[in-house]
């Protein structure tokens, strides 16, 4: 054992329940009020678990896991920024009774049986959403878990990342400075799966502290709630015309612009996706912005573009191929503006479009503001802005307790959700 291994064992954890961590008089947990310093947590207890990439070696963890009892802490890394999509490239869990494993997707790339093996039990995850696509990909599909980032919003922590909430629930301090690596590297090097192992040691002590927490402020029916959404949310279909995301689209008016971005967006798309790349490490979303406003008439035009100067020529006569495609198309083969989103305007028209509705509103979320802060979470965890202004929008014929919590219930709000909301809007509707 290790110097820091000892040291941390013999440091009991401190929980939200501990005197020193005791909420505030207004029911939301402080920071930075414990009674010593944080501990560094440098070492996992059990050491560096070797990376399993192969058949037999996983077979083993699968079979130590399903042998394992309690939560399961899991997390996954991804190479975003690096690598096109957002795939796994390791796989870190931890369990009373099976210790820590680190998998490799990309050697193991079925991990189905693993997922089968502990689907039954609760997987405690940091940030579940973020992660949950990534692990279906590889056969991996929770029936329950824990999010103890979505837990901290609820019980009211200011600052809910792991390392925040491992450091001013737990005590510890969890080293992240490699949180955004490149993970498709092989072979992964020793900081950064010790990093990885870390990301769950202390996950299982974390969602226990949590939920004593949620328990005492009476919300832990809430989180299991929301929790139970989570897991049963189907995959997210693909987005309808993604290049319309292109960050700084609004600057592009014209539909022969609009059509510059789409071109090149999709040419970008197709060569990330070939190399394997993020699309970004092809070809900035400056550039193309730069390149639709400037419409520029060949290559050496382009070339003197901002994000085109160091592209080499055929780079170039690549991209404005993309541009003269886009050029040469019939006005009617242009897009048009986006597609108009089912629901209400923007908030900013509702004064000119309909006075009575922004009256609604500014009563709704004044309501739903001052209910927040009363709970001690964050107004979107405790009803989504666009179910309040679908609401408002176009309230039920018949303003009652019974047909507000109906209408919330059919936008996906929970029951705890709508019984906490319901009251105000009703108030706010009929005002």
């Amino acid at each position: 054992m290790t110097d820091a291994e000892d040291t941390a064992a013999d440091i009991p954890l401190r929980t939200a329940s501990d005197p020193e961590k005791e909420p505030s008089a207004s029911g939301v947990p402080d920071e930075g009020v414990a009674a010593e310093d944080p501990v560094p947590l440098l070492e996992p207890r059990d050491g560096i678990p070797p990376v399993i990439a192969d058949a037999d070696a996983l077979s083993e963890v699968v079979a130590a896991f399903a042998a394992g009892t309690g939560p399961v802490a899991v997390d996954a890394e991804r190479a975003s920024g690096y690598r096109y999509g957002q795939r796994a490239y390791l796989v870190q869990l931890r369990r009373a009774g099976a210790g820590s494993a680190l998998i490799d997707p990309v050697a193991c790339a079925d991990l189905t049986a693993l997922g089968e093996a502990i689907g039954d039990t609760e997987w405690v995850l940091h940030a579940a959403s973020q992660d949950l696509p990534c692990l279906r990909e590889i056969g991996m599909v929770p029936e329950r878990i824990f999010d103890t980032e979505l837990a901290g919003r609820l019980a009211g922590y200011p600052r809910v990342g792991l390392g925040a909430m491992v450091e001013n629930v737990l005590g510890y301090v969890l080293e992240k400075g490699h949180s955004a690596v490149d993970w498709s590297t092989r072979p992964l090097p020793e900081p950064w799966l010790r990093y990885a192992a870390l990301d769950v040691e202390l996950l299982v002590d974390l969602r226990d502290s949590l939920e004593k927490e949620l328990d005492r402020q009476g919300k832990l029916d809430w989180a299991r709630q929301e929790f139970a959404a989570i897991a049963a949310a189907p995959p997210a279909p693909p987005r309808k015309d993604p290049w319309r995301r292109t960050s700084g689209m609004h600057k592009v008016r014209r539909r022969r612009q609009m059509a510059v971005v789409r071109e090149l967006w999709q040419t970008r798309d197709r060569i990330a996706q070939r190399r394997d790349i993020s699309p970004g490490k092809v070809l900035g979303d400056a550039a193309i912005i730069e390149a639709a406003l400037a419409l520029p008439a060949d290559a050496t035009a382009l070339g003197q573009l901002p994000g085109f100067g160091r592209v080499g020529r055929r780079q170039l006569e690549n991209w404005q191929g993309a541009v003269d495609r886009a050029r040469a198309l019939s006005d009617s083969a242009l897009p048009g503006p986006g597609q108009q989103v089912a629901g209400p305007p923007p908030p900013r028209a509702w004064a000119d479009k309909d006075p009575a509705a922004a009256a609604r509103l500014s009563a709704a979320r004044a309501g739903v503001s001052a209910l927040a802060e009363r709970l001690g979470m964050p107004q979107e965890n405790l009803i989504t802005p666009d179910t309040v202004r679908r609401v408002c929008w176009e309230p039920p014929a018949a303003v009652t307790a019974e047909t507000v919590a109906a209408a919330l219930a059919g936008h996906g709000a929970r029951q705890w959700q709508i019984d906490q909301v319901t009251p105000l809007l009703v108030s706010a509707l009929v005002a």
